[in-house]
């Protein structure tokens, strides 16, 4: 079997620098916009695979690697498509898109999180206050936010229902919550085109609408009743103000809800 630098080596050195520069910057670009640990391993095994085939001068393989790693990393960029913008716009002073792992971030207290998420909503279905509760897990939904307006401010039950407050402007809307952080507010999602009972209003249709594009959770508040319900992979279920944290807290530890 002849190597490829039994053929020419010359060539065979260049092709190997021109690999390694295109499989760094594909590393560096995944790192920072992709929050999904396959993302990462898929490019590693591709340059691992591609590597391998152009050793051995087996073109067929490089040709059948290249098209199956343009797939993924289309697909990747798709879903995470308003992280790919911020990167393209300033590729090596943006922030990462996670802070050192994969996953949700858990940069915060969750228990303490999930008590301000549960007294907040608790409070808004006794007063019967519309709301909306989007939070983001593993999809960004940064492009959806720019919807809405600005909000950045740390997460605290007492912004919750002031933005839900019938007398603001921000209360139609829906808001989107990465990590223990408000990002905006008056978001509005698309519905969902399922056919539901005449007792779920628009709220409800949205919060369905946002999880059957995304692995996001939503918790609905009616207006009309306080009843509330969380949103999950294009499921509306109902839940009861004394069971809420304990549900909230498995929606919101399930890895296995969107893969």
């Amino acid at each position: 079997m002849l190597f490829a630098w039994d053929i020419d080596s010359t060539s065979f050195i260049l092709n190997l620098i021109f690999i390694l520069l295109i499989y760094g910057f594909l590393i560096f670009a995944i790192l920072k916009v992709s929050k999904r640990n396959a993302a990462l391993i898929m490019i590693i095994s591709s340059f691992v695979i591609f590597l391998v085939a152009l050793i051995f001068n087996l073109l067929p393989v490089m040709i059948l690697v290249s098209l199956v790693t343009l797939l993924c990393l289309i697909l990747t960029a798709n879903s995470n498509s308003g992280d790919v913008n911020k990167f393209l716009a300033n590729p090596f002073k943006r922030a990462t898109a996670k802070s050192g792992h994969f996953g949700v971030e858990k940069i915060f207290d969750s228990k303490e999180f999930y008590k301000t998420i549960e007294t907040a909503v608790i409070s808004l279905s006794a007063s019967k206050t519309g709301a909306i509760i989007t939070f983001e897990r593993t999809k960004s939904l940064k492009n959806l936010s720019r919807n809405g307006v600005d909000i950045n401010a740390p997460v605290s039950s007492e912004l919750l229902c002031t933005i839900f407050y019938p007398g603001t402007r921000l209360h139609d809307g829906a808001v989107i919550i990465h990590g223990n952080e408000i990002l905006s507010a008056a978001v509005f999602f698309v519905p969902t085109t399922q056919p539901l009972a005449v007792s779920y209003g628009s709220r409800h249709r949205a919060a369905i609408g946002i999880s059957e594009v995304s692995d996001a959770i939503t918790v609905v508040v009616s207006e009309e009743t306080g009843r509330i319900s969380i949103a999950a992979n294009g499921q509306l279920d109902p839940v009861d103000q004394d069971n809420f944290l304990r549900v909230f807290e498995t929606y919101m530890s399930d890895d296995d809800i969107e893969e």
